[in-house]
């Protein structure tokens, strides 16, 4: 396989910056809520099936196959047989390989209906839910370091997902009209199960409250809400985006911090099954300009009331949080204004 690179898209109709500013210069803008398709991802490795599914078909080996057991045969995953380097690869991978992939056009092919995509990466040293800010050093009761570290190295708690892809459209007629076009249904999803063991399918309607002013802020707090048992899904919605999206504009901090401010609210599935997918009921991605910003905005009083908030209405004990590096592939979108509802 031979690859060819350059500083620029120039002509190379293959190069991935073609299809964003400044690269692009004709774009939409609109302020009716979008439609989302806010895929979340694990990535192809040797986990065992009891710790993290697998989708059908998903996590392939070398010769196209579908490892039934990855964790008994690590060298056959064809994304990487090296566990010790398997996130760093399906990282690379994912931006550099399949992001290009998906936003080059084969011949006979139209992803114009794709009027965003973006990756967000998980970055384990980012704020989560499982362990957030302040990060406070590890001491014994005399204010000493502890001695021996090596015996209290807190364990690592993995959140569901590796990342998502947030991937936007005008209606929800225009999934199918790109999706099942061939390049879609036969070399994407090949490369997405060689890519990944696991894929959710959910579709969302996605409401701006914060419009991003040129959507390259490179950092993203990713919230995936899960409602209390005893609400509805149309009424955990309904509170999310009538009561508690006010009082997270309200917030001094939220204006101080936050670059961007969106709500994907669940209304069905692009495929089944998708168990982990429809079991989602919202998601909320805020934008900033550096982990540290993402850092002092949850440690916030602001961020206190607004936590305070979602616990009223959020099942906590599903609910997660975690924080990942934003890269644009597509933005046919700009100037971003907020959703009008």
């Amino acid at each position: 396989m031979h690859l060819t690179t350059s500083n620029s898209a120039g002509t190379d109709p293959r190069a991935d910056n073609r299809h964003r500013p400044p690269g692009r210069d004709t774009f939409h803008t609109t302020t009716a809520p979008l439609i989302v398709t806010p895929t979340f991802l694990t990535r192809a490795d040797n986990t065992p099936r009891t710790e993290r599914q697998i989708d059908e078909g998903s996590n392939k080996g070398h010769q196209g196959q579908e490892l039934e057991s990855p964790e008994a045969e690590p060298n056959e995953v064809a994304l990487e047989t090296n566990p010790n380097l398997s996130l760093e690869h399906w990282n690379e991978y994912w931006r550099k390989v399949h992001g290009p992939k998906f936003a080059y056009e084969e011949p006979g092919t139209d992803n114009e209906p794709v009027l965003r995509y973006d990756q967000v990466h998980r970055v384990a040293g980012g704020p989560s839910s499982f362990f957030h800010p302040p990060y406070r050093a590890m001491t014994q009761p005399d204010g000493k370091l502890v001695a021996d570290p090596w015996a209290q190295v807190p364990a690592y708690q993995r959140p569901r997902f590796d990342g998502f892809a947030y991937i936007a459209y005008a209606a929800e007629a225009d999934i199918q009209r790109v999706l099942k076009q061939e390049q879609y249904t036969k070399r994407i999803i090949a490369d997405e199960q060689t890519a990944f063991r696991l894929v959710t399918r959910e579709i969302t309607r996605e409401y701006i409250l914060l419009p991003s002013a040129q959507h390259r802020d490179p950092i993203s707090l990713v919230k995936i809400h899960y409602r209390r048992p005893e609400l509805s899904r149309e009424a955990f919605q309904q509170r999310l985006l009538r009561q508690h999206a006010p009082l997270v504009l309200a917030q001094p901090a939220t204006h101080t911090y936050v670059r961007r401010y969106a709500q994907l609210h669940n209304i069905g599935s692009s495929q089944q099954p998708d168990p982990e997918g429809e079991l989602i009921d919202a998601i909320s991605v805020l934008a900033f300009a550096s982990m540290n910003d993402v850092e002092d905005y949850l440690v916030s009083e602001d961020y206190r009331t607004i936590a305070a908030d979602e616990a009223e209405f959020t099942d906590i004990g599903r609910s997660e949080y975690w924080t990942g590096i934003n890269y644009s592939v597509i933005n046919r979108l700009l100037p971003e204004l907020a959703t009008v509802y």
